[in-house]
């Protein structure tokens, strides 16, 4: 019982805490937001035969981490990781960019996957 009366005592001075803070700051919180200026742009990244890699923006999957295993065994670290090229699904595709500039990529079929 005491233990109770302790943690609704706890829960009370927090969430009041919580609720005297919200009120001192709406004045900082509608403060002007500034926006950063765009990057320069770079140029493109090149592979081990010299040809632009396409960017295509990181997306973890299921089997993520087996193919950065796969890509591990073959010599091929570096980057975010092996990201998913393709819609979630039963077969799904996998993409890595390695440090050499090499591409591995692998296609999974219900967890079980392929070098390709």
């Amino acid at each position: 019982m005491k233990r109770l009366l302790v943690a609704v005592t706890c829960m009370a001075v927090v969430l009041g805490g919580c609720s005297s803070v919200g009120k001192k700051n709406v004045a900082a919180r509608k403060a002007p937001v500034r926006v950063a200026a765009a990057p320069a742009q770079q140029a493109p990244a090149l592979d081990a035969k010299g040809e632009p890699i396409a960017h295509v923006p990181f997306r973890p999957g299921i089997s993520s981490v087996t193919v950065e295993n796969m890509a591990k065994k073959r010599g091929c670290t570096g980057g975010v990781g092996a990201g998913l090229m393709t819609p979630p699904g039963p077969v799904e595709v996998y993409r890595m960019v390695c440090d050499n500039r090499t591409v591995y990529e692998a296609r999974c079929e219900l967890r079980q996957c392929k070098a390709i």
